[in-house]
């Protein structure tokens, strides 16, 4: 993808050097955006194997809504560093994306969408943000001027959790967008890194606003991206100038399977006509 590789490109020649809690360095820029349309296929990078099977086994964990990775780690390690032996994870995407927990007493005035509110088995109220969105989506097909139009926002942000936790969010919020009967979504991350972590965001919320559009009657439209603390770790550089070396072939596309957003699981994603070229190996900063 020239979008992808643009970025490496421009990071690698403004980045500036700066330490990090992680001990290697990086070249960091500040808000970089890119965008791309879905319609010109699925953007899953073809300049280096991307692992495909683990991403959707983390999409789908994320949709379900587990503050723990005990189902998870059994088909992929990709979040076992930030664990515990239990599989605890101080902060879990998918719980604040299914599960923010919202305060039992509120102050004078504030009001919460009780549609959306359940009551967990502690006594915790909590907010379903993505059925939400799927709410909203369907309600703007008859009503085109709801009040809530643009209002389809996901926070996994929860700053007291994020004072805390050994890794907060770093995809911390996304929104959604119709426009002309498409469905566009922007992500904001506060810390991208280039190589390892933004060619997984991308594939994932590329195929989330897809899932999310074939539900609700839309077509695809763009995914967007802001990376505020957009890096490159010193250590990921060389094998990312090889991947600029590389020209980037069709992208495949995705048979997403007959079914209602809530009953699709792994099996139903099928990837078509992904022809990479071989992977190039980056070593994780814990």
């Amino acid at each position: 993808m020239k979008e992808y590789l643009d970025m490496v490109r421009y990071v690698l020649e403004n980045g500036v050097k700066k330490d990090t809690r992680t001990g290697v360095s990086t070249r960091s820029v500040f808000a970089y955006f890119y965008k791309v349309d879905l319609n010109k296929g699925y953007p899953l990078l073809t300049t280096k194997q991307m692992y495909f099977n683990s991403m959707l086994h983390e999409l789908f964990w994320y949709l379900s809504g587990e503050e723990h990775i005990r189902t998870l780690r059994e088909k992929t390690k990709i979040w076992n560093a930030w664990s515990n032996e239990k599989g605890q994870l101080e902060t879990a995407y998918g719980r604040f994306w299914r599960r923010f927990p919202l305060p039992n007493i509120g102050l004078k005035g504030e009001r919460w969408g009780e549609k959306w509110v359940r009551t967990e088995a502690d006594g915790q109220k909590t907010f379903d943000q993505i059925q939400y969105i799927i709410d909203t989506l369907k309600e703007i097909k008859t009503n085109p001027t709801t009040r809530n139009l643009r209002r389809m926002v996901v926070s996994a942000w929860h700053p007291a959790n994020a004072a805390e936790s050994l890794l907060p969010p770093c995809h911390y919020t996304f929104c959604f967008n119709v426009l002309a009967g498409k469905l566009n979504c922007h992500l904001t991350q506060r810390s991208a890194d280039v190589a390892l972590g933004v060619p997984f965001n991308l594939a994932c919320y590329s195929l989330l606003t897809m899932l999310l559009a074939k539900e609700t009657g839309y077509k695809a439209g763009e995914f967007a991206h802001t990376l505020v603390d957009c890096h490159i770790y010193e250590n990921h550089v060389e094998g990312l100038k090889e991947q600029l070396k590389r020209k980037p072939k069709q992208l495949p596309k995705l048979k997403i399977a007959d079914k209602s957003f809530w009953s699709l699981g792994f099996d139903d994603v099928k990837l078509e006509g992904y022809d990479p070229y071989p992977k190039i190996k980056f070593e994780v900063a814990v």
